[in-house]
């Protein structure tokens, strides 16, 4: 379990330090949606802990058994579709920009766009 935990880390930090590090809005978009897959694997490897059948009543009962919590496995599922809603509403965002600039760089765009 460390190491998956160890992994998602790294995930979450490889995306932090893009978004931070990278100066082309493409990188950092696809920077930002690093980090938020690392985010819901984290949110997920958590919710597992409990659990890993399903919450459904079976006829013959064998015991006591861990079941998972539905309640997370919705709320991964309602991040992902806003994360992708998000992610396409920074690529318009890019696309408009590209329209007007010759080039995706912030620091381009900030000099072109100055008073």
């Amino acid at each position: 379990m460390f190491i998956l935990e160890a992994f998602i880390l790294a995930t979450v930090l490889c995306g932090f330090f893009g978004i931070i590090l990278k100066k082309n809005l493409m990188m950092k978009i696809l920077a930002m949606d690093v980090m938020s897959t690392g985010v819901i694997g984290f949110y997920v490897l958590v919710a597992a802990n409990t659990g890993l059948f399903t919450p459904i009543a079976a006829p013959e009962s064998r015991g006591p058994v861990e079941y998972a919590d539905p309640v997370p496995q919705a709320v991964i599922l309602t991040a992902i579709v806003i994360g992708f809603s998000i992610q396409a509403l920074m690529l318009v965002g890019v696309m408009k920009l590209s329209r007007d600039n010759p080039t995706l760089e912030c620091r381009e765009i900030e000099r072109n766009n100055m008073p």
